[in-house]
């Protein structure tokens, strides 16, 4: 029972939190290397080539492992066959949804590692070229609409039990919307110093990075993150479906960035001709290449994916607003940043909200494991009858 409850319910709230806060980081080093002369481009073809190698190296032993045990041999000659025609067809279906619009990825709801690649792949072309328009801090103010695109989407397509009348709907409700107020609170409310430095003044890389996009086009790149911030939750449906047929967490997540990988590559460097741009220095930019290789795109995918098949695609949303406390923490800690009144009233915000969404979906897993199923048929009776007659037999009947 303990291992079973340490399992379902601390590892999973360890392992988000702990990718959270390696994700934080991401954001940073891609506005530095993209000021060292790296095409964002190029950053996501980087990226999708480091996770596939990272996730090469223990491949052989998870295979050995998911054919002995989960007994997937047919899934995976399903996934052999399919994905080089799938990866050709995708390239054709993003290149057309990035210069005609997302129609094209109506199709990647059906069940394939390379179509919901793709989407991913979309939703970080979306996402960089926003980041780049804005900054970090309005990234993490929308990344608040995750949790509440994400219920939505999970409503519609029932992979979410809505009854109002349970106290645990109402508390993913009330919860959600706890998490996205103290979110807000911490990027919109600053207050009075609580904890102040001996750094006066932030330093000029970090103004850079950090400081305002007056220059830049706002609207335009706050639209291109809300579209990413709406394309994420569908990737979390497409991936919960994908699991529900292919229960093997590693190979899925190996195919979807090698899928990235064949895909992204000849995209980008479509959308990129300047060789200048996809060149590596020993500086910033290889530190934030393998960093989001590693953390973000293979390491932050597999637990995402464990997440999603395990608790499903609302648990996993709901940890995206910590990261706006997580990088005030890291500011306060590395950069000397000042602690402000509405950073800590905004945590406590967030933590209530945390606690309402994860007690409501306990809640609903133990009314499920409890649940007691009538009979199929109310007229099956429970006792046979008999009837005994003079020097024959005992006959049974059902009525």
């Amino acid at each position: 029972m303990a291992e079973s409850y340490c399992y379902k319910e601390v590892l999973p709230f360890t392992a988000m939190i702990a990718i959270e806060c390696t994700s934080v980081g991401v954001n940073i080093l891609y506005k530095a290397a993209t000021e060292k002369g790296l095409s964002y481009y190029a950053f996501i073809a980087y990226s999708f080539a480091v996770s596939t190698l990272f996730l090469l190296l223990p491949l052989p032993f998870v295979f050995r492992w998911c054919c002995t045990v989960l007994h997937i041999h047919h899934y995976l000659l399903q996934f052999k066959s399919i994905i080089l025609y799938k990866s050709i067809l995708q390239f054709f279906y993003v290149t057309c949804a990035f210069y005609e619009g997302q129609e094209g990825f109506l199709r990647s709801t059906c069940l394939s590692s390379s179509e919901f690649s793709s989407l991913e792949l979309v939703a970080q072309l979306c996402g960089y070229k926003g980041l780049k328009y804005t900054s970090p801090t309005l990234f993490s103010a929308l990344s608040n609409l995750l949790p509440a695109f994400t219920f939505i989407l999970a409503i519609i397509f029932r992979m979410e039990k809505i009854d109002l009348r349970r106290s645990s709907t109402q508390a993913k409700i009330l919860g959600s919307l706890v998490c996205i107020s103290g979110a807000l609170i911490v990027v919109l409310y600053k207050g009075p110093t609580i904890l102040s430095t001996s750094y006066p003044q932030p330093s000029p890389i970090v103004d850079s990075l950090m400081g305002s996009t007056s220059q830049t086009n706002w609207v335009i790149g706050g639209s291109l993150l809300a579209i990413e911030f709406f394309l994420v939750p569908i990737w979390y449906i497409v991936q919960t479906k994908i699991m529900k047929e292919y229960p093997a967490e590693f190979i899925v997540v190996f195919l979807y960035n090698l899928s990235g990988t064949l895909i992204s590559a000849p995209v980008c460097l479509l959308l990129e001709t300047n060789l200048s741009g996809w060149k590596i220095n020993r500086d910033i930019t290889l530190i934030a290449i393998i960093y989001s290789g590693f953390f973000c795109t293979g390491l932050g995918s597999l637990v995402h994916t464990w997440g999603l098949h395990l608790k499903g695609p609302v648990y996993v949303s709901i940890f995206k607003p910590l990261s706006v406390f997580v990088a005030a923490a890291l500011s306060v800690t590395f950069l000397g940043d000042s602690l402000y009144i509405g950073t800590v009233v905004g945590a406590v915000v967030l933590s209530l909200g945390f606690y309402g969404v994860i007690w409501g979906k306990a809640k609903e897993e133990l009314s499920e494991d409890f649940d007691i199923r009538p009979p199929s048929s109310s007229k099956t009776p429970l006792l046979r009858s008999y009837k005994v007659k003079d020097n024959e037999d005992i006959t049974f009947s059902d009525s």
